[in-house]
């Protein structure tokens, strides 16, 4: 298997190589978990793959089918209501700690924390959809030292961690969050540590497979140590290939036919293409990089071609138009940009609303 072939059974397994009919919270449950901080880029990446309108993505978020919390590394993620607890529970321990480590500099640790998450609780109660704004003015937090003030996006974190809180519905433009129990009541059962890395082993490698460990320690933020075990658990029931003498993992329900249609794709930025792989040069060569993706992490939209990054892309709402522009790492003919463009109608479906190209 070469880079290229890589590059295209991840089109397949990340849903990309056919749209599907599938829900927006069977996509998210299929990949796992879809980076979101990008709220409005994050709702694309679902609707690139099962052909939702942005208007049926936004009702499965406020309808709770679709969850959006700080998990995994940690930062915004989408994920399945049915995936939120179980992810919670190997999760949330380890990134708890390293905020605590920093935060009892100050002064603030597990027993403030519970302090706080019990006035939110509170104010939440029966039901309210409150923005982090109205939350953190109805708590009366003291400063812990003199030049430290515990920080908004922190203290929702937490709650966020301890399975407190979760999204709510959005009020306007606001992201608002609610209790997750309110929302979506407890299993009964749960996964211990080793049964809950092991499914999100086997979720990682099948939706973005063909992987490596580095990958999936890099996706999930877990340990090397920790993503061996997890691996070594299920690989019976992976398939595996050694490209360039990295061992890659993948399902066993892959794509098997040896030739792969021609396909452009308009994602968005922070798309699970590009960022869910420690390195990326199956995707995009190297000297490009630069172009898609910052040192310090911001992804910019991309224009994917046969599973190659081509370009970059911006979208502009007008009033009664979605202005759209590009840019080609390469010099790009009229005919040949013709071709790439038709690649942007599902993004025009998706929207509702009518694609201008500038």
């Amino acid at each position: 298997m070469t880079h290229q072939e890589i590059s295209h059974h991840r089109l397949v397994s990340q849903k990309l190589y056919k749209t599907c009919s599938d829900s927006p919270q069977d996509i998210v449950k299929h990949l796992g978990a879809v980076q979101a901080q990008d709220y409005a880029m994050a709702k694309w990446a679902i609707g690139s793959r099962c052909g939702a309108t942005e208007k049926e993505i936004e009702e499965a978020i406020n309808a709770a089918k679709i969850i959006r919390t700080h998990i995994l590394r940690p930062t915004w993620h989408f994920i399945a209501a049915e995936d939120i607890y179980w992810m919670l529970d190997i999760s949330g321990p380890q990134i708890k700690r390293i905020i605590l480590a920093e935060t009892r500099k100050y002064g603030c640790d597990e027993k403030e924390f519970d302090k706080i998450n019990s006035s939110i609780e509170k104010i939440l109660a029966g039901n309210n959809n409150l923005t982090r704004e109205e939350i953190i003015h109805e708590l009366n937090i003291k400063k812990f030292s003199y030049d430290y003030n515990l920080s908004p996006v922190l203290i929702m974190m937490y709650a966020e961690l301890e399975g407190l809180v979760c999204n709510g519905k959005m009020k306007g433009k606001k992201m608002t969050y609610a209790l997750l129990e309110e929302r979506l009541p407890k299993p009964q059962s749960k996964l211990t540590k080793e049964e809950g890395l092991a499914k999100l082993a086997k979720r990682y490698f099948e939706s973005h497979g063909p992987a490596t460990v580095g990958d999936f320690s890099w996706w999930s933020g877990f340990s090397m140590t920790s993503c061996k075990t997890a691996i070594n658990s299920i690989k019976s029931e992976l398939n595996s290939a050694v490209i360039e003498e990295q061992m890659y993992w993948f399902g066993t329900d892959y794509y098997k036919e040896s030739s792969f249609r021609e396909s452009v794709h308009f994602l968005p930025a922070f798309d699970e293409i590009l960022i869910s792989y420690k390195t990326r040069e199956a995707s995009i060569l190297a000297e490009h990089q630069p172009k898609a993706f910052t040192k310090n992490g911001i992804f910019k939209p991309v224009i994917l071609e046969n599973g190659k990054v081509i370009g970059t892309w911006k979208r502009t709402l007008k009033k009664d138009h979605v202005k759209i522009e590009t840019d080609f790492f390469n010099e790009t003919k009229s005919h040949q940009k013709v071709v790439i463009f038709e690649g942007i109608k599902p993004f025009e479906n998706y929207m509702e609303a009518k694609i201008i190209i500038e």
